[in-house]
């Protein structure tokens, strides 16, 4: 398998930062027909969050930290990762198996691994199986993969987010969990882990393409809709062009994205949600971003719009009370710049969330969150092949839509090593 896609979709890792990409090629046994290989990373930060404590900060929804100041040391985006796959040609057919388990370095609370840590004596941390999934299929007519693993919309957008290397936001510092925020919530929606069948196309001069079928959602922070009688649907589609390992010539990537989903409220649910509330919605967002890189520049442009999505997480927030369906956009802007071992970064990014209509008259006194954005301002160094050494800061704010603010400061050194 390309080392390049093995780490980048198996780990969620950016490449781009490291010099030598044979340098984290994994570890290699041939076992009869079958190749198998391990790899994987290890990353930690310390991490000085300066979080808000002025008056009417609270905004639900929000992604800076309020109340006292914290220190932790803690993963990054990236959790740790141990990758397992396995390889081979069977009777016309590539076949391929990955299994990637993740654990923190902080303490689990009973929430689970992906939730607020628990850093208290005696805790240990957690393990986030996060990808299991077998593929078949042949460079003639593409490839289906049954299994859990990283979805197709807003996938790009993490893996072009140069924080995959260090932190970005906290998403809460107090209590750290397996990973930061990056700018999850903060510039794009998070793709997500998630059970799929999908086809992906073979490369025609560049242009290449996804769909599939996927677990359906249940609707958090909103109306209670949790029965689905149909799947969720994603497509994708890129064109690529010029060669990334080139340093004198143009390269790069344009992309777009759709999710889809019906969810409806059962018959306990309808009761719950009250009188005039709506018995089902369609939730429909779609992004697209383009990358380009030349002489050591790289820059990223990426954007999403839907319709009762939500934000921060698929169909997190997605309706009012009454199962009136919200709008949310965002994107990000991103430009680093290589000299030798040294990347120097800097990005900009929001999430908007807008109010449903139902909920318009009462603007002046929601705490829903309007808008989260930040600024990330990145240093990246090259220590070995494996090693690269971090220094982040980042300024993250939310903004609520009665006015209430909060804002947090980061400071962030630390490494990550690949294997």
């Amino acid at each position: 398998m390309n080392t390049r896609t093995k780490l980048a979709i198996a780990m969620g890792a950016a490449l781009w930062m490291v010099p030598n990409p044979e340098a984290v090629a994994g570890i290699d046994v041939n076992a009869g027909d079958w190749k198998i290989d391990f790899a994987g990373n290890v990353n930690a930060f310390y991490v000085n969050a300066g979080c808000d404590d002025s008056p009417n900060n609270a905004v639900v929804g929000g992604l800076a930290c309020t109340g006292n100041h914290a220190t932790s040391v803690r993963n990054g985006l990236l959790p740790a990762a141990l990758v397992f796959n396995a390889t081979t040609r069977q009777d016309d057919f590539d076949i391929d198996v990955t299994v990637g388990l993740y654990p923190g370095i902080n303490s689990s609370a009973a929430a689970g691994v992906n939730g607020p840590g628990l850093p208290q004596a005696l805790a240990t941390p957690g393990i986030d199986a996060r990808q299991v999934y077998f593929t078949f299929g042949d460079a003639s007519w593409g490839t289906v993969k049954m299994g859990r693993d990283i979805g197709l919309f807003g996938k790009d957008a993490i893996l072009d987010d140069m924080t995959l290397l260090g932190v970005g936001s906290t998403g809460g510092n107090a209590a750290p969990g397996n990973t930061s925020l990056g700018r999850i919530g903060i510039g794009y929606i998070y793709t997500d882990w998630q059970p799929q069948i999908t086809y992906t196309t073979p490369t025609y001069s560049g242009f290449a393409g996804s769909a599939g079928i996927f677990q359906p959602l249940d609707a958090v922070g909103s109306a209670s809709y949790v029965s689905h009688n149909a799947p969720q649907v994603q497509v994708g589609g890129s064109y690529a062009w010029g060669d990334p390992k080139a340093t004198d010539t143009l390269s790069g990537k344009v992309w777009v994205d759709v999710v889809s989903q019906q969810a409806k409220a059962s018959k306990a649910d309808i009761a719950k949600n009250g009188a005039g509330a709506g018995t089902q919605f369609t939730g429909t967002a779609v992004d697209g971003g383009v990358k380009v890189d030349i002489a050591g520049f790289e820059g990223v442009l990426y954007g999403y719009t839907g319709k009762g999505v939500g934000t921060t997480g698929l169909y997190v927030l997605p309706t009012s009370a009454s199962g009136d369906k919200r709008k949310s956009d965002g994107g990000y802007i991103q430009g680093t710049y290589k000299i030798n071992k040294l990347k120097l970064g800097l990005s900009y990014g929001l999430s908007e969330l807008k109010l449903a209509n139902d909920e318009r008259p009462f603007q002046t006194t929601s705490d829903l969150v309007k808008r989260n954005s930040s600024e990330v301002f990145g240093v990246y160094y090259s220590l070995t092949k494996s090693v690269t050494l971090v220094g982040e800061y980042s300024h993250t704010r939310a903004e609520a839509w009665n006015g209430n603010s909060a804002s947090e400061n980061d400071v962030i050194i630390g490494g990550i090593l690949f294997f």
